[in-house]
């Protein structure tokens, strides 16, 4: 542990390394003989990776106790503001199923901030495997207080091994210049705002009619969306033709979108090298960050996309990729923001107007706005998806736990409509710094939420997107039950009610106030 305090020190103290040397500011392999003074928990050495000692970590225990880790206290001033890659040589012997997608095989950088707390980690397997490198990146944020690194197991029996441990640099500091006033930001459209919500691929006439005519909506946010079991990837030639499919769903769905005035956004929520999350669909992650081959595909897609609606006039914006998880780059591919240029240069050499819509990673929150430059494109515009406080606006939907209220303490802390508008400051401050305009593509609140807190939480965010002239899409319209509008408080009744929710008549009451499209 001498090396791993001397590089804390190191690192604290430069300034800037070659690219050929990264700032490195924790290392160990555990071979000193103090290598482990410093770590907190569950210490114990054992034969390591190519010989030397590692760090192993046992479990035999059942219930609530099943965990054992042990940590490491990072400095996290001199990480502010870095994308930092934690990587660590690993192998396991009989590690059971994980209750929880992020329980199991620990590797995690534990990150505290005055108001939030983050937990970073690497995907892990189960059952007995060999030595592997493990790997994820994160952006620390510059408010951070404190960082831990954390290795074990998390309600899971068996034993596992780490060694060859590094936090190193990756990307510096983003460095925000503001561009100098001028000319309105590019919308793509010429309403006063966009108001409408996301819809299924498999919405039928009858549902655009209601929501385009009766409700009077002048957006939907079209899902290119693949469902499967979770952590299940598909080969591209599935791929392929599973993306030619929803694309004639959406041939059929666009000159309906005409008749009931409203305009399309394109979200490919499903790209290539995606595997099925937790939510039971297959995301922006996983082998679109680690396959060039993918990557590629990637760009072609939308290469593809645009040729083929770039004369449609419902289409508003092509969402390049539904919340991005760039958990781990492999060297050699594209990080987000270099993919999402590729991308939209591809766009604009078939279609050189439309709106190209980019939400930062990870997972497109606002927080991440702080990661993103705007791309050196034409006519973008920036998105996010706003579910903070998640405890809450999820509550319920993975798994059981206290009912939450809004306006309430939700996490420790009390939400309400100005805990809200400092949720949203990043974006604040990204369209002012760049004079861009932001569309906010996904909200909701469930609708089991305690009383009529879910109305309230809704409520309070249209009125700050509408402060900000934000366009916006509710999530979602005749989709899954759990997010309907159509639907009352109570999650066992899965039918609509005969007469609107409370929810309803707000979205309802904005969308009232909507142009539409002059075709």
């Amino acid at each position: 542990m001498a090396a791993a305090a001397a590089v804390f020190q190191a690192g604290a103290a430069t300034s800037a390394l070659t690219q050929a040397q990264p700032r490195v500011f924790f290392q160990t392999d555990f071979e000193a003989a103090n290598s482990l003074s410093h770590w907190n928990g569950e210490t114990k050495l054992e034969p390591g990776y190519h010989g030397g000692r590692a760090l192993a970590v046992e479990n035999n225990r059942e219930g609530s106790e099943q965990s054992r880790t042990a940590s490491v206290s990072i400095p996290a001033e001199a990480m502010r503001g870095y994308l930092v890659r934690v990587s660590a040589m690993a192998k396991a012997e009989n590690v059971t199923s994980k209750p929880n997608p992020w329980n199991g095989v620990k590797c995690m950088l534990a990150i505290e901030t005055p108001d939030r707390k983050l937990w970073p980690q690497a995907e892990i397997g189960t059952g007995t495997f060999d030595w592997q490198r493990l790997a994820f990146t994160t952006r620390v944020p510059m408010d951070a207080v404190s960082a831990r690194l954390v290795l074990g197991l998390e309600q899971v029996k068996g034993k596992v091994w780490f060694d060859d441990v590094c936090i190193a640099a990756v990307k510096p500091p983003v460095i925000r210049m503001k561009t100098s006033a001028g000319a309105q930001p590019f919308k793509g459209h010429d309403l006063a705002r966009l108001r409408g919500a996301m819809v299924s691929p498999d919405i039928d006439a009858e549902g655009l009619r209601v929501l385009g005519r009766d409700w009077n909506a002048n957006l939907i946010r079209w899902q290119l969306v693949r469902h499967g079991r979770q952590g299940q990837s598909i080969a591209m030639e599935e791929y392929n033709a599973w993306l030619e499919n929803e694309l004639g769903k959406l041939d059929v769905a666009l000159p309906l979108c005409e008749q009931n005035g409203l305009y399309v956004v394109v979200d490919l929520h499903s790209p290539p090298g995606g595997k099925v999350t937790s939510g039971g669909y297959a995301g922006s992650d996983s082998r679109l960050f680690t396959d060039k081959a993918c990557q590629k595909r990637f760009v072609e897609i939308w290469e593809h996309i645009a040729r083929r609606y770039k004369d449609s006039k419902a289409v508003w914006g092509y969402d390049l990729a539904n919340e991005p998880v760039e958990d781990y780059v492999e060297e050699g591919c594209d990080d987000w923001q270099a993919l999402a240029e590729r991308a939209a240069r591809a766009i604009r050499a078939v279609d050189p107007v439309r709106t190209i819509i980019v939400e930062p990673a990870s997972w497109g929150g606002p927080d991440g706005l702080n990661d993103l430059v705007p791309l050196p494109v034409s006519n973008v515009v920036y998105s996010v998806h706003m579910y903070i406080p998640h405890s809450f606006t999820h509550q319920g939907v993975y798994g059981s736990g206290p009912a939450l209220s809004y306006p309430g303490v939700i996490d420790g802390r009390h939400w309400d409509k100005a805990a809200l508008e400092r949720a949203l400051q990043p974006v604040v401050e990204f369209q002012q710094t760049y004079g861009v305009h932001i569309y906010i593509g996904e909200f909701s609140a469930i609708r089991w939420a305690p009383g009529d807190s879910a109305v309230r939480y809704l409520s309070d965010l249209i009125d700050i997107f509408e402060s900000h002239g934000w366009d916006w899409s509710y999530h979602a319209f005749r989709e899954w039950h759990g997010w309907s509008v159509e639907h009352g408080p109570d999650r066992n009744n899965t039918k609509p009610l005969p007469t609107p929710t409370d929810r309803q008549l707000l979205l309802r009451k904005w969308y009232s106030q909507n142009q539409k499209p002059a075709w």
